[in-house]
């Protein structure tokens, strides 16, 4: 081999690794992660109320991360067929080819043993079991069976995604209490609306793909019904939050301020022409809401332990 073809397949190289990186971080949907931490912290620092120990938030954050990366990367091998119809996922790895399905699943029961591991060594058992109940509920019972068959799925759907706070709770806590148990019906709850929104403006994508979600299956103005029904009941669940004494003043005023909003906004969608603008908004502040009430738990926390 000559020097010209030796420094040409060494480009390549330099090239090609970035880019396989790259690929190997999209596969375990960063954004998804993202989120997901910033409710574990709310529910771990509700618990500690004012003590903290490195070692368990390490353990749960970290853990927590890498086994929601392990069930994204397994979702993108399950979906790879309907994600090459959708607009918004037919440039995934798995979808390009970039990425095999081997080596997807490699890198998934390496980041779910990893996030298990982790989890075992820092905090407790239920912890441990919880995380591993919310991998099975979304790669088995809703990405394998429930998301293309049932427009239930979004429903069962919500379990493994109210699951992170959850988690963050019990690795302080130790116990699945009141607190736990609020936690998880409010993230449910704000599920529901935050994914009927997605499911509109992304509308011609789950028709494409046959995915039953709601919209779809009943129609738009049966969804919005079911959007302000479920922000109807998330607002006095994540109220109840505080008036327990679970969470402060502050949370109140947030989980209030937010909630109210986005039940006007969600009322407003039945004066609307434009359901996919209107179904944006939707999304943005469920985003917002459910950020700014997970912040406003670990500030709270946060004041006795700076006291």
């Amino acid at each position: 081999m000559d020097h010209a073809a030796s420094a040409s397949q060494h480009d390549d190289r330099l090239i090609t690794a970035p880019s396989r990186w790259r690929d190997l971080l999209e596969l375990t949907k960063p954004g998804i992660i993202g989120g997901n931490l910033i409710a574990t912290l709310g529910g771990y620092f509700l618990a500690a109320q004012g003590q903290f120990e490195w070692l368990s938030f390490v353990s749960v954050m970290v853990g927590i991360a890498l086994i929601i990366a392990s069930g994204c990367a397994c979702n993108n091998v399950i979906d790879r067929d309907i994600d090459a119809l959708m607009a918004r996922t037919r440039h995934r790895p798995l979808v390009r080819g970039s990425i095999s399905i081997t080596q997807a699943l490699g890198v998934s029961a390496l980041l779910g043993v990893s996030g298990v591991v982790c989890l075992a060594l820092g905090t407790n058992g239920l912890t441990v079991a919880l995380a591993v109940i919310g991998w099975g509920v979304y790669v088995g019972l809703y990405s394998l069976y429930m998301k293309r068959r049932s427009e239930y799925g979004t429903l069962v759907g919500s379990l493994s995604g109210a699951m992170p706070p959850v988690v963050g709770y019990c690795a302080v806590a130790g116990q699945f209490d009141s607190g736990a148990m609020m936690l998880l019906v409010i993230f449910c709850l704000w599920q529901m609306p935050h994914s009927y929104a997605i499911a509109i403006f992304r509308y011609a994508d789950y028709r494409r793909a046959s995915i039953p979600v709601l919209p779809v299956v009943r129609g738009v103005k049966m969804a919005k019904h079911h959007i302000l029904g479920y922000i109807v009941a998330f607002i006095p669940a994540s109220l109840a939050l505080g008036l327990a004494s679970q969470a402060g003043a502050g949370y109140l005023c947030v989980a209030l301020t937010m909630g109210g909003y986005w039940l006007y906004l969600a009322l407003r969608g039945y004066r609307l022409d434009d359901d996919v603008r209107w179904a944006k908004k939707v999304f943005g502040v469920s985003i917002l809401t459910i950020t700014a009430m997970s912040l406003v738990m670990v500030l709270e926390a946060m004041v006795p332990m700076l006291a």
